[in-house]
């Protein structure tokens, strides 16, 4: 039941190394290639965290969401962008800056790397904007309309800004300084210098620093092609009553990164940082992402200069190789300010020429230090502004200084503009080798392997990478084509003809490629513009077991042929075009509720690919007009276009000059001529023969308009009427009635016994979220004799199914695609948790404009979507068959990662190997059939047992209206015949005897236990734990004490106020949570910045709500070397904070402001509100109730020191108590480099669309 929105079937990874630092939050997570490690939630299990990469230090989502165009190419404006005439400006600087600036330029030389070039406005420079405001919005009558609130403008120095006024949320505004060089940019003894200049830049800054304390987040990030410094502040210093605003102390902490000091003691941190960076990222999945990225971009810079750099030059540099890096690129004219948030444009504008007006790039180049360097630094000026073929200078300043060798399906017209002839390459490179195409000292032993030919003269470029440690088979297939400019209709309506090519052929490849036994495991096919990249990413990715890899290659590209070939049928033309309306109709509705963060993650992404930067309400008219004239023929000349590097390499096809891009990466070790085994041969003729395959067109399957017919929900009404009765909870509140409705949100119960819940949340305009919630989770297959893993494994199974009543699984896959609706089921510690993400108006509707038929609201179809998972579900062998494969897969693949194999060790010790909280292992998996799947899940789905939260922007009473007709019918007795808890006589006297609420975590006997893994691997890696016992999410411990009793009873001079302050219910919740932020923030500076040993380490709480008791987990990477003395600092932390340096007023005040920060921000997501309402009803979480939301404000503020000292000692921090671990990586037994991989340095994974941040 892998149910997607057609619209947000690739989600692009934004995956980063990072310097991330809440200067507010006591917060510091740590980051891997994937994402955020070993943050572990009350949904998840300690040993199986679900790696995230879109939250900042305070838990906030940053992350991109699916914005209008969002993966619509760029344009470039051909206007060169010159420091001594600026185009456009009707920005005034004050006299004293013109002064200063003339007196400072009139005596220095100009800066080496200084040249004209096109603005990093693009299209949104002030003279378009001023010519669209006059124009009625429009440019030319031909332009799509810009933004009518965006403001922009070049300050005299060369600087660059972009203003959008933004009140989402009110109070609040984000300023992001970009500036156009990255590790692309690095010379030869530079790799890796932007990324150190980066961290020495910010970290080093005085002025961030003054930010502390304030509610405000900063973050800098390092790309190819670029590299970020950002802080998101209140409009308004708090508890100034409104009188200091914070966008001139914001400004303050960018500019000083103009301007940095580069300090010996601070850079000797930030190379520790760097370096212990370097290890924690070097995961097996980033050493993949290498391979592809060296395979893709081989015939340019990025394949040889990856933004961690090289270990060898780092520890090296001195204060002068830094500031002369800095100061070469760090220049007004090759930055770009963005302000988006609650400011007023003038005054905005104001702050920004009083701060940066100063700056010039005359003066930055006389503070060069290494003169020697001027030079070679501007020869690679002069060939990057010169070269026909660099895309930076040609397109957009925004991208790498790189060529691409373009694939078949490219516009034309636009690879000849950025492709010069051999003859002129050859010149270029002559005088400068730009791409790196020769070998350099430095360079790793990497083999720049030619493209292959096959017959017909097709070019395929091949690569095989071979691991230890790889535990699938994967294949990467490439072609790269120029960004398209998206500046007018008909631009315009080209991306919605690729978007609804690419959205039909990933849900057939979702829908009917997921057959009774598919042959791969994963697959997607997308195509993105990267600006990171500079090039149109068109991708086909794909991961099978090892032995069955040739038929999962034929597979997916026959998929990938077909559409190519035979295109779209009209029924995915008018189900994916209703998609993209609908999908615009509610950003429109969204209007100015959208997020500063989305709005600059689609203002940063639109401007560097030059895009016309429309408002969704814009974007809305501009939708349905291009829809009103989009063809089934163009939609089929976009899906041939996109697949033309996979049909052009038939036998009987017109030879193409583009290049078709191989990368399959598998498990070191198969003998050759075994089903397993690959190399560049086997795979070029796998790859031709599956390219010559006959393709029969797509067959349309018939998609039900409702999945429950008002006879059948008639006659169930008829049977059992429902009705509404009380909301009942143990947290002191008193009962909610049966016929009001109550704000925040309405709680009640049905007369079958579900628990529901629903609220208003209009900041997400047209979207709900709605979950179920089973309590029971893995503990029940302990606690009811249920077979190890079933529960596990059988909502998988349910994930992977889908077939309700008379429909079929890709029957009701569709269903959900047409009305948008997304589902995931997930099986925890101690609960079933179902979520679905839907659309709150008409969808499924059929025509456009005056011509359209409505479908069934969103909500009704997840509501008949609910009913039916509780009723009518059909278990099938296929699903569980593909369940059990990912099981396997997953557990394999733990046994071969450092972090998963170390966490799962000490686990098993602290649990004295409690299956409930650790993965399931192969012969677990194996042993669960169809029938000990489907008890498990369906003994959990009993409506006694059963909680459902929903909260959108709707019509409260409206859904509860829904609710009573859709759940409310269902028989209390329904699933009776799996319920294992039911007193009945043929229920034996062991099962009742078991216990029927919610146990305690295991407690060990044996007490702190030190324990050492190793992993092979050739690649030196380390990462340390400390851990112990600690409460649960709520402040009940093992042996079924609580915090709050603790702490009273510790305090014997507590007054009344103390005593109740201590009996809320959300005590424990709230000082357990500042306590987090503390001891994170503690960490980080003690074990960073002080001792240096690490780039992150990380304080979690396992956060059980129904268990009692719980651990907490402290994770640190660092070298081999200093794994030891780093885990002993994470210690000398905890001890620390219990005894000499206690927690102080200042610590506890800043992890306020996080919490409140979080908390409100987090308000507007209605997933947020789900989670909740999610237990409030239950009794086996007898603290949580309504109060935990309406009086979490006033709790956070309320809290003391001295309760959070207190509270401490509630944790097991006592050395008899800690568990440590050590995991290191060894050098397989006699381990020789193997010639054939490609060594490329330590980076983070790359995603399309999003940054590459080191």
């Amino acid at each position: 039941m892998k149910f997607q929105s057609a619209v947000a079937i690739l989600a692009s990874s934004l995956l980063s190394v990072d310097v991330n630092v809440n200067v507010n939050a006591y917060s510091f997570t740590p980051r891997s290639a994937f994402g955020v490690g070993s943050a572990i939630s009350s949904n998840q299990s300690i040993v199986q965290v679900t790696r995230s990469n879109d939250r900042n230090v305070n838990g906030n989502s940053n992350g991109t969401t699916g914005m209008v165009m969002k993966e619509s190419p760029s344009s470039s404006d051909d206007a060169k962008f010159s420091i001594s005439s600026l185009f456009g400006g009707n920005n005034s600087k004050s006299k004293a800056n013109k002064a200063a600036t003339s007196r400072s330029t009139a005596t220095l030389e100009p800066h080496p790397s200084a040249r004209d070039h096109i603005s990093p406005l693009n299209q949104m420079s002030p003279a378009n904007i001023a010519q669209a405001v006059a124009n009625g919005g429009f440019v030319q009558p031909s332009s799509l309309p810009f933004h009518p609130n965006i403001h922009t403008g070049v300050l005299e120095n060369g600087l660059s800004y972009v203003i959008l006024p933004n009140k989402s949320p009110a109070g609040r505004f984000e300023a992001h300084l970009q500036v156009f060089s990255g590790s692309a940019d690095e010379l030869e003894p530079q790799q890796g210098i932007a990324h150190l200049t980066e961290h020495v830049a910010y970290m080093g800054s005085r002025k961030r620093e003054r930010l502390f304390g304030t509610g405000s987040q900063t973050n800098a990030y390092t790309d190819f092609h670029h590299t970020v410094f950002y802080a998101a502040c209140p409009t308004f210093t708090p508890r100034s009553n409104g009188k200091t605003p914070m966008l001139p102390m914001a400004l303050d902490a960018l500019c000083d990164v103009m301007e940095a000091r580069v300090e010996p003691s601070r850079l000797e941190k930030e190379r520790a940082a760097v370096l212990s960076e370097m290890t924690m990222v070097n995961t097996i999945e980033y050493r993949v992402e290498c391979q592809i990225l060296a395979t893709l971009h081989r015939e340019n810079r990025l394949a040889k200069r990856f933004p961690i750099g090289k270990e060898s030059l780092i520890q090296t540099w001195q204060t002068d190789d830094v500031k002369t890096w800095h100061r070469t690129h760090y220049r007004p004219d090759n930055v770009l300010l963005y302000i988006v948030g609650d400011v007023d444009p003038k005054d905005a504008e104001r702050v920004i020429d009083s701060k940066f007006g100063h700056i010039t790039a005359e003066k930055q180049g006389s503070e060069i230090k290494l003169v020697d360097l001027k030079p070679e630094a501007s020869n690679l000026a002069d060939s990057i502004v010169s070269g026909k073929n660099v895309i930076k200078a040609r397109q957009s300043w925004h991208y790498p200084p790189v060529k691409h060798e373009w694939s078949s399906g490219s516009n034309r017209e636009l690879e000849e503009d950025f492709t010069a002839s051999l003859e002129e390459e050859e010149e270029h490179k002559q005088i400068y080798d730009l791409q790196l195409q020769d070998s350099y000292d430095l360079d790793e032993r990497v083999e720049f392997l030619k493209s292959s030919k096959v017959e017909g003269g097709k070019k395929v470029r091949p690569h095989i990478f071979r691991h230890e440690l790889l535990q699938a088979f994967s294949l990467h297939l490439f072609a790269k084509r120029p960004v398209e400019p998206i500046t007018d209709l008909p631009s315009f309506r080209r991306s919605l003809a690729r978007r609804v090519a690419l959205a039909a052929l990933q849900i057939r490849l979702n829908v009917g490629g997921r057959s009774d036994d598919p042959p791969f495991t994963f697959v997607e096919f997308n195509q993105l513009d990267s600006a990171r990249e500079g090039c149109a990413i068109c991708s086909l990715d794909m991961t099978a077991e090892p032995h069955r890899w040739k038929d999962a290659v034929c597979k997916s590209i026959a998929e990938v042929r077909k559409l190519g070939i035979h295109g779209v049928t009209p029924s995915e033309m008018e189900r994916y075009a209703s998609a993209l309306m609908t999908d615009a109709e509610q950003l429109a509705a969204q209007g100015d509720r959208i997020s500063n963060g989305d709005q600059l993650s689609y203002l940063m992404e639109t401007v560097a690919n030059g895009h016309t930067f429309m408002s969704p309400e814009q974007s809305y008219e501009i939708t349905g007009k291009a829809l009103m004239e989009l063809t089934l023929e163009e939609v089929n000349d976009a899906a041939r276009d996109l697949c033309s590097h996979v049909t052009s390499i038939h036998k009987d096809a017109e030879a193409d000059d583009g290049v078709l891009i191989v990368t399959a990466c598998s498990p070191k070790g198969a003998d050759e001529g075994s089903e397993e085994y690959c190399d560049e041969e086997t795979l070029l003729k796998t790859v031709y023969e599956a390219c010559q395959a006959d393709v029969k067109p797509e067959i349309d399957i018939i998609v039900p308009q409702s999945l429950v017919t008002e006879k059948e929900l008639q006659a169930a009404i008829e049977i059992h009427t429902p009705e509404w009765e009380n909301g009942d909870f143990s947290d002191g509140t008193p009962s909610t009635p049966a016929d009001k409705l109550t704000r925040p949100f309405t709680l009640r119960r049905l007369s079958n016994g579900v628990r529901v819940g629903v609220g208003q949340n209009p900041a997400e305009s047209q979207r709900g979220h709605l979950r179920i919630t089973a309590p029971g989770g893995r503990d029940a297959e302990q606690r009811l004799g249920l077979k190890p893993g079933s529960m596990a494994v059988g909502s998988r199974a349910m994930q992977e199914g889908g077939a309700f009543g008379p429909w079929t699984r890709e029957q009701v896959e569709l269903f959900c695609v047409d009305h948008l609706l997304m589902v995931e089921i997930n099986c925890n510690e101690e609960s079933l948790v179902i979520d679905f993400v839907f659309p709150t108006t008409n969808v499924g509707n059929v025509g456009f404009g005056d011509d359209i038929q409505l479908g069934i609201t969103g909500t009704e179809s997840v509501m008949q979507i609910v009913r039916e998972i509780i009723i009518g579900f059909h278990w099938e062998e296929d699903a569980l068959g593909r369940s059990k494969q990912s099981y396997r897969a997953s557990h394999e693949s733990l046994q071969k990662n450092l972090e998963g194999k170390s966490t799962e060790a000490i686990m098993e010790s602290m649990t004295d190997e409690d299956d409930r909280f650790l993965s399931v292992d192969v012969d677990t998996v194996n042993n669960v059939t169809l029938e000990d799947a489907k008890t498990a899940i369906m003994s959990q789905l009993q409506p006694r047992n059963l909680e459902i939260s929903v909260a959108g922007d709707f019509d409260v009473q409206e859904v509860l209206d829904m609710m009573l007709k859709y759940v409310g019918s269902i028989s209390p007795d329904a699933n009776s015949e799996f319920d294992l808890e039911k007193e009945e006589e043929d229920i034996s006297a062991e099962k009742k005897s078991l216990p029927k609420v919610f146990g305690s975590v295991p407690v060990s006997d044996t007490g702190g236990e030190f324990l050492e893994l190793e992993l092979s691997d050739p690649d030196p890696r380390a990462i340390a734990y400390v851990a112990g016992s600690a409460p649960n999410m709520w402040g009940t411990l093992a042996d079924g004490t609580t915090v709050a009793e603790r702490v009273m009873a510790a305090d014997k001079s507590q007054s009344d106020y103390d005593q109740r302050r201590r009996s809320h219910p959300l005590f424990a919740n709230v000082s357990l949570a500042l306590l987090s932020e503390i001891i994170n923030r503690r960490l980080f500076s003690n074990v960073r910045e002080r001792k240096q040993l690490t780039y992150d380490a990380n304080f979690s709480l396992t956060g059980f709500e129904r268990l009692a008791g719980g651990w907490f987990l402290v994770t640190v990477t660092a070298s081999i070397e200093n794994s030891q003395k780093a885990l002993e600092a994470c210690k000398e932390t905890l001890e620390v904070l219990r005894k000499s340096s206690r927690v102080t007023a200042d610590n506890l005040e800043s992890a306020k402001r996080v919490l409140i920060n979080r908390h409100s921000g987090e308000l507007r997501s209605s997933s947020y509100w789900a989670t909740l309402m999610s237990g409030i009803q239950e009794e086996s979480i007898p603290l949580k109730g309504p109060l935990s939301v309406t009086d979490y404000t006033a709790v956070v503020e309320a809290i003391t020191v001295k309760d959070l000292q207190l509270a401490l000692e509630c944790l097991g921090l006592d050395d008899a108590e800690l568990y440590t671990a050590i995991g290191r990586t060894v050098i397989p037994e006699g381990f020789v480099i193997d010639p054939e991989i490609v060594k490329a340095n330590p980076m983070a994974g790359m995603g399309r669309g999003g940054a590459l941040m080191g």
